[in-house]
């Protein structure tokens, strides 16, 4: 019996070990952004370098389990748009906006969001393209119903949110900023705008 005990025990401590890790990172992340120092995240958390690489080889790995708990609430809203029966442009422009919210959720995250649609080997890439594919969906249906533009492209739509909500953390930029550059965005794939 005790080297079943022996033998489950470091699998509890590693599960606990990865909760606590993302519960201080969630909080890390949201005061001090995505660049903030790993090693002061896992002194913060009371744990070593080596535990937080451990279950987290790299700070794109942590930020793709950071967005997995929040993808719940994205998919509900783009369900809840699905089958609201609006019209495909007003659904694409909810969509978008949906996006703009999820990819805000930290300061500096755009960056690394960015960079993994194009990066295969980057754990958020997955995430990226499940995202970039739905907003694709939501444009085929804008342009089959004559209401968005054809040469518009859902990976750009993707790019110009992320483009957005990189925005509003630009020394630059005011309140105002991200509601004119998403009335711009819309212009440019509506053919009604």
């Amino acid at each position: 019996m005790t080297g079943t005990t022996a033998g489950r025990r470091p699998r509890t401590d590693a599960a606990r070990n990865r909760t606590h890790i993302l519960d201080v990172a969630e909080r890390y992340f949201t005061e001090h952004g995505v660049t903030g120092s790993l090693d002061a995240l896992a002194k913060q958390a009371g744990v070593g370098p080596g535990t937080l690489y451990r279950h987290f080889p790299t700070r794109d790995a942590l930020l793709a389990a950071l967005l997995a708990a929040r993808d719940e609430e994205l998919i509900t809203r783009r369900d809840a748009i699905r089958t609201g029966g609006t019209d495909p442009a007003v659904a694409l422009d909810g969509w978008l906006a949906a996006l703009g919210t999820w990819a805000t959720a930290f300061d500096g995250l755009p960056d690394p969001l960015r960079a993994a649609v194009t990066e295969q080997s980057s754990p958020l890439a997955l995430t990226c393209q499940g995202y970039v594919t739905t907003t694709e969906e939501f444009l085929t249906a804008a342009q089959d119903a004559g209401r968005a533009r054809s040469d518009v492209r859902g990976r750009d739509l993707f790019l110009a949110v992320l483009a957005i909500s990189w925005v509003r953390g630009a020394a630059m930029a005011d309140a105002s900023s991200p509601a004119g550059l998403g009335s711009l965005l819309r212009t440019g794939w509506s053919t009604t705008a």
